[in-house]
């Protein structure tokens, strides 16, 4: 392993120096290099150090020149390179910067800065990406305005973007042209951004609510046209919803949106000029499913809603991350609850919540929402920073109220526009609006770990009183021990013997009777409720109202009838799981196969069939076991084999003793004859797919019914349903020549072969062998980090190839991430995180896994990204 990289700490900020006032960029573009001309307008910042030399970032960067207010004479000996920085020494205090690079696009495959996407150029900056197009004091605190030109050959280029409106355009020489852009609003360097390339677009307009008609383009390569319908309807539904539930309204004259097929991440908000991984915006009934389709609604709202939450006022420092990402998080998540299903958004959320978030927050990687120290800021793009983050911005809206948190965010944007600012800001704000103090609430920022809330309760039948007593605690993490009771808002609801949901009361001061939420503060707290008959059953943690792990010594038969008859959808949906969960651990823990189903399971699934009070996708969400990563996560050592084993026979055991009422309930759902991405069809085809799922593995005729849809459905929702499922049930020699049809009919549309590549890397029948061969594949591109992440990432997501217990799958991983760390260091640290808990599985694992990380740690030119990930795993 390399010498270790430097690590950064929260305690040590420090304002810039120096205000970079007004930006100037020429990109041109040649067609084995670009040249950027930057001209920066530069003053001594007054609450900054008084440094004497100016200090530039910069990565990559080819020197050609540089000069001080036109006069190149001054810097002769004053310039000096070293560290991937630019020193200037003994600078004025407000000075015109001139610099000159050369860089090289086409050769940069770590997908930062600016680089070359098949015949496309575009940016990534951040979170530090813009230093490798010109030197910069590239950190998220230096606001500046920015104009920006790009030259570039007119017939390979007809389209040059940038940030902002554009302000002219024009041919130059050679068959060369030129476009300018100017973005009037101040902006960190993190949010540059600029494209170029043959590309088509979808055009359509957006009237505000002060009546100022918006431009929106959506660009993609001429190939992707007809998919960019539902993305623009998805960007004027953001746009109406940001108007409506939060005041904000849109800034600049256009709005802009590229898609690419080489894209690190999901998407980029840059300012005026969004830049999506081609998976993130392309989308239309034949190649997509219902998830593509929501997934994509969501991401776009988030990358719109960033124009306020992240653009207009941004972070101080990478540390406040969460601030933009977190609070955009949580806009997205109620812009989706919003438009569809409020219950099945919590649901979904708090599933992947459980499954991810909590994993890694127990983890050797576990950070606060937070951070308090960093080593590469790449890798701390977290579930941890998006989810937590915004479930900590979830219990703020708990805790003040709708009303209380729109004058919260008002003030926030108001008075931090054009502003780089801290969590502190933030949450003072929610506190000078509705009074209350959020002091011990913030450590929630601050400390890693999930919260665990142990509850008891005692009633006495004499008095009618009954006692709920918590104790909270909050596990150690690296570097973080003894930690302090948190502010864990509990919303909650008694329900009687009878199944009847009571309406209970209490004098408690930290008990809220409008709202049903107890306020733990304390480590160990008694709530008293009176005026009951008998003792009642707690539905605990309603809607999921704080991210912890709850313990109640819930007993089958309390669970059964939280499952039957709780009124809140959430935790009628967390009882089928809490009682299927102990259903499965128990067998694996046994090492046997669930043969019978309990009958307090099949009533209460018998119950959820015929509720008439319930929509499908409630339905469909009640009648889906725990994940496997969710049940690793009950469990002390991972046993990945035996959990999955557990899990299926379970499966089994219920298609078998209910394939009548499944069958019925499937046959009741109609099909409609068109497809459309509206609520009450998403159900019901959720809920058919569940159905058939567990038909399937009971019944013959049922997959020869799948076979028949996905042969004839007019929709790939539909078609995926069906191959998802015989994509389990198949044998060996169906299950290939299936999926070498499929690439035959499908091998010319990059979507679909990324999601053949998944289903060639999740079936049983995906061992080491044919994970190897598929690297060689034509369609499979290493380059790519969506065939990536779809191959090879989706294999480390197979429970029965990856956890080999020779362990070759983890090597082979390992393997996979030297070679992939090479080209590009961001992918290559998040395909590490299947192998960072190693400790937390059983021995015959945990061994292997180490190993794996071992050999990853031999490499002497290990990158930054990959280092940090790998030495806290085997620390």
């Amino acid at each position: 392993m390399s010498a270790q990289p430097k690590e950064i700490f929260l305690k040590d900020y420090q304002p810039s120096a120096w205000n970079i006032d007004h930006v100037d960029l020429l990109i041109q573009i040649f067609e084995e290099e670009t040249v950027v001309t930057s001209n920066l307008r530069i003053s001594r910042n007054p609450d900054g150090p008084k440094d004497k030399d100016l200090v530039l970032h910069g990565a990559d960067l080819e020197y050609v020149a540089t000069s001080i207010d036109g006069d190149e004479r001054i810097l002769d000996e004053n310039v000096f390179i070293e560290d991937e920085t630019l020193r200037v020494k003994d600078v004025p205090d407000a000075f015109l910067l001139n610099t000159v690079v050369r860089i090289y696009p086409e050769k940069n495959t770590s997908l930062e800065g600016l680089y070359k996407s098949g015949g496309m150029y575009c940016t990534q900056c951040e979170a530090e990406g813009f230093r490798k197009i010109t030197w910069y004091l590239d950190r998220p605190d230096v606001l500046s305005i920015f104009n920006t030109r790009i030259e570039a050959d007119k017939e390979l280029f007809p389209v040059l973007l940038a940030n902002g409106n554009e302000i002219s355009r024009g041919d130059i020489h050679n068959g060369r042209h030129y476009v300018a852009w100017k973005d009037p609003h101040k902006k960190p360097a993190y949010l540059f951004a600029t494209v170029a390339g043959k590309l088509e677009k979808t055009t359509d307009t957006f009237t505000t609510m002060s009546g100022k008609e918006v431009k929106l383009e959506l660009f993609v390569e001429p190939h992707n046209l007809s998919k960019t319908d539902f993305a623009m309807g998805a960007l004027k539904r953001s746009f109406k919803w940001d108007e409506e539930r939060f005041g904000r309204e849109y800034d600049l004259d256009i709005f802009m949106v590229v898609a690419t097929d080489h894209f690190n991440m999901g998407a980029m908000e840059n300012k005026g000029l969004n830049i999506f991984n081609s998976a993130a915006v392309l989308a239309n009934e034949k190649t997509s499913t219902d998830a593509d389709f929501e997934r994509i609604e969501a991401i776009v709202g988030h990358e719109y809603f960033h124009n306020w939450s992240g653009n207009r006022v941004t972070c101080r420092d990478w540390f406040q991350l969460s601030l933009k990402e977190g609070f955009t998080v949580f806009r997205d998540a109620e812009f989706t609850a919003d438009l569809h299903s409020r219950p099945i958004k919590r649901i979904d959320d708090v599933n992947m919540l459980r499954s991810a978030q909590f994993p890694e927050d127990a983890g050797p990687t576990a950070h606060p929402v937070r951070p308090q120290s960093f080593i590469e800021i790449n890798n701390f793009y977290t579930l941890t920073i998006y989810e937590k983050g915004a479930e900590v911005v979830r219990m703020i809206h708990t805790l003040l109220g709708e009303e209380n948190f729109r004058k919260g965010s008002d003030l926030y944007f108001d008075r931090f526009d054009g502003q780089a600012v801290t969590t502190e800001d933030f949450v003072a704000c929610m506190e000078e609006v509705s009074g209350i103090d959020l002091t011990q609430f913030k450590l929630w920022y601050d400390f890693a770990g999930t919260p665990v809330v142990t509850i008891k309760d005692d009633y006495d039948a004499t008095t009618g009183t009954y006692k709920l007593t918590a104790q909270q605690m909050v596990p150690d993490t690296p570097g973080q021990t003894n930690k302090p009771a948190f502010h864990i808002p509990v919303k909650l609801g008694l329900l009687a013997e009878s199944g009847e949901n009571l309406t209970p009361g209490s004098n408690d001061t930290n008990w809220d009777a409008k709202t049903g939420v107890w306020h733990l503060r304390d480590r160990t707290q008694t709530i008293e409720f009176t005026g009951l008959k008998s003792k009642p059953v707690p539905s605990l943690l309603r809607d999921f109202s704080a991210p912890v792990k709850l313990n109640y010594n819930f007993d089958l038969d309390q669970l059964a009838l939280l499952a039957q008859n709780d009124a809140n959808a959430f935790n009628r949906w967390d009882a089928v799981q809490r009682f299927t969960t102990q259903l499965i651990l128990a067998a694996a823990e046994a090492g046997t196969e669930i043969s019978e189903v309990d009958e307090r399971l099949l009533k209460a699934y018998e119950q959820i069939l015929a509720d008439e009070n319930i929509d499908n996708a409630i339905r469909a969400a009640l009648l889906t076991l725990p994940s496997r990563p969710w049940l690793a996560e009950q469990v002390d050592s991972i046993d990945p084999i035996a959990i999955n084993d557990a899990r299926q026979s379970l499966r089994v055991a219920i298609a078998k003793a209910m394939a009548k009422p499944l069958r019925g309930k499937l046959n009741s759902i109609k099909r409609p004859a068109k497809y459309e991405f509206k609520f009450q069809d998403v159900a019901a085809r959720r809920l058919r797919a569940v159905l058939y799922a567990y038909l399937a593995l009971v019944d013959d005729k049922v997959v020869a019914e799948l076979e028949a849809q996905y042969k004839d459905a007019n929709n790939y929702s539909e078609q995926n349903d069906a191959l998802q499922i015989l994509n389990e049930v198949d044998d060996k020699a169906s299950w290939a020549a299936r999926l070498e049809d499929f690439i035959k009919e499908w091998g010319d549309d990059a979507q679909m072969i990324e999601a053949w590549l998944s289903l060639n890397s999740t079936s049983k029948h995906a061992d080491l062998a044919h994970i190897t061969k598929m690297l060689k594949h034509e369609k499979f591109d290493k380059g790519n980090p969506n065939r990536v992440r779809r191959l090879i990432g989706a294999f480390a997501m197979n429970n029965i190839a990856f956890h080999a217990k020779d362990g070759s799958g983890y090597k082979f991983l390992a393997e996979q991430v030297i070679d992939t760390d090479a080209r590009n260091p961001q992918l290559a640290s998040r395909m590490i995180v299947p192998l960072t808990r190693w400790k937390r599985y059983a021995e015959q694992y945990a061994g292997e896994m180490r190993s794996a990380l071992e050999l990853i740690a031999e490499v002497k030119s290990l990158s930054p990204d990959c280092f940090e990930m790998v030495s806290k795993s085997l620390k």
